[in-house]
């Protein structure tokens, strides 16, 4: 029986044009960066602050594809960094891996300023251990580690690329949205005042 341990991590800098509500609002809301790092058919709530994610499926050295599913719990802090980590993980199909895989997510994303300009700042770690099939318990183990380190940076840059995509879209809309909803609660006010 062999165990392997993969790992990759990824870091996020993004510039943040601030909108009439700062971010760290919008941040408060951790359900709105699911949404933006998570497809929406992918994606269940379960209570307020945790989420089954189905993962894409993976497919692993052209032997196996494995999808995935995670229960992330997402909180975040009355600065606005946002936090998320792993609860549980489960691989449907594959039962013999499903007993013998643990998989842990942890990342963070705060505001910060620097030279009078909003960066969103962040870092994702993911590992995965394993204990291999036997099919592959030949294989040697610097291939076995650089695919399975490859596949889960591949899953942390697709999550990165729809967070550069998507949340600031996103915070831009949910802000004029505010803007607009407290301007028209206050012109109500106005007249009936």
């Amino acid at each position: 029986m062999k165990n392997v341990c993969f790992t990759a991590s990824e870091t996020v800098q993004i510039p943040v044009e601030e909108q009439e509500i700062p971010i760290r609002h919008y941040l408060r809301q951790p359900q709105r960066l699911v949404n933006a790092i998570a497809e929406p058919q992918l994606m269940t709530p379960l209570t307020q602050d945790r989420y089954s994610l189905r993962m894409r499926p993976l497919n692993f050295m052209d032997l196996y594809r494995l999808q995935p599913t995670v229960v992330l719990k997402v909180w975040t802090s009355s600065e606005g960094t946002v936090y998320l980590k792993s609860e549980s993980c489960e691989i449907r199909g594959i039962d013999y891996i499903n007993d013998r895989f643990s998989l842990s997510l942890a990342g963070q994303l705060s505001p910060c300023e620097q030279a009078g300009t909003t960066y969103l700042k962040g870092k994702a770690d993911l590992q995965v251990n394993v204990e291999l099939p036997p099919l592959l318990w030949l294989t040697p183990a610097p291939l076995l580690e650089m695919t399975g380190n490859a596949l889960l940076k591949s899953v942390l840059v697709r999550i990165k690329q729809r967070l550069l995509g998507h949340l600031l879209a996103d915070y831009r809309q949910w802000s004029n949205s505010q803007s607009r909803t407290k301007t028209a609660t206050h012109l109500g006010n106005v007249w009936t005042g």
